[in-house]
């Protein structure tokens, strides 16, 4: 696989599938996990960096969960490439720079990420479609109990996995959901809810994690603390705050339908529209209508196009994908121009 190979997949979490996909876009597990014979990756110097990746990289190679992956070392990636696997979820925007002795495992349905030598030696992460933290907790756990076997962890009998950050320390899991909450802002609502969640000692970031703020209606949250609980409790935590959640939007969205029905037809109408016969369109204005057309296919009020076609034009529309599509290097007004036209042909071909 290379990553031009990508450009034509739908990526899992993108599927639209799943509990509850109407509200929850993606349901994420992620382990920190570090080598017990090497310091941390800010502590490494080259050789021990070198090192690390070249142990992962071969227990990679032996596991068979792990058969259909690839590997990309990231020195040998240009910045496009790289901003273009941050856009897909696949890695973080803290591990695309100073690349060397970095590197990043794919499989080939997006399920699987695992990245070497960001904060921790290995950063293992599952995606997938919905609400469905189990099912990613049931893959990711196989695949760690694997990587276990063929690489020594570095753990602690009173403190659990030990992590280059101390929230991290315990499970090393962290467990994450993608929110789509359009009515709840509409409503505003939003604030009471994300400071009920932050009391509740969960964080919530935008549509790019960490460092990232929420844009087009979308909130990532997730644990902030991981120590003290076992992972079951972990995800129960968080499945039980979600279904609250879910509960507010779904109340939200009938209170708009049955009190401010012909505002909300209108807001979506014209997103719609907007959308359909835009020839220059921003990235930012194109995920805040994009929400709206989402929220209206939720709603029953667009049958044309399915919210899996949605969810895919908010990926192929970022930047780096609009580039890769290109093949060359575009400026702004540029891919201004070739994501309008991106979207126009999308939406009326349905």
């Amino acid at each position: 696989m290379n990553l031009n190979d990508l450009l034509n997949h739908r990526s899992e979490w993108l599927k639209g599938t799943g509990p509850h996909s109407d509200i929850v876009i993606s349901s994420r597990i992620r382990l920190a996990r570090n080598l017990a014979s090497a310091p941390f990756p800010h502590w490494s110097n080259k050789k021990q960096g070198r090192d690390v990746l070249d142990a992962i990289e071969q227990a990679v190679g032996k596991i068979n969960y792990l058969k259909g992956t690839t590997i990309f070392e990231l020195a040998d990636l240009d910045s496009l490439d790289k901003q273009f696997l941050v856009e897909r979820h696949l890695m973080s925007y803290g591990h695309a720079h100073k690349t060397n002795s970095k590197a990043v495992v794919i499989d080939n349905e997006e399920i699987v990420s695992l990245m070497v030598n960001e904060e921790d030696h290995i950063r293992l992460q599952v995606m997938q479609s919905g609400f469905n933290l189990f099912e990613a907790w049931n893959i990711i756990n196989r695949i760690d109990d694997c990587l276990a076997k063929e690489l020594s962890f570095a753990f602690s009998l009173d403190y659990g996995y030990l992590t280059a950050c101390p929230t991290n320390t315990g499970t090393g899991m962290r467990g994450s959901v993608m929110l789509h909450l359009p009515a709840l802002v509409i409503i505003g609502q939003i604030k009471q809810v994300l400071n009920a969640i932050s009391k509740l000692s969960f964080t919530t970031r935008g549509l790019y994690g960490e460092g990232t703020e929420a844009t087009g209606n979308f909130f990532q949250v997730s644990n902030q603390v991981s120590l003290g609980h076992s992972e079951t409790e972990i995800i129960e935590n968080i499945n039980g705050l979600i279904r609250q959640i879910i509960e507010q939007e779904n109340q939200a969205r009938e209170t708009l339908m049955s009190k401010n029905k012909s505002v909300v037809e209108d807001k979506i109408s014209r997103s719609f529209g907007i959308l359909k016969n835009a020839h220059i369109i921003s990235s930012q204005e194109t995920t805040e209508l994009l929400s709206m057309v989402r929220l209206g296919i939720s709603l029953g009020l667009i049958k044309e196009i399915d919210s899996s076609s949605v969810n895919e034009l908010f990926i192929i529309t970022q930047p780096a994908h609009l580039q890769k599509l290109e093949n060359k290097k575009l400026s702004s007004q540029e891919r201004d121009v070739k994501r309008a036209e991106i979207i126009r042909d999308k939406l009326n071909k349905q």
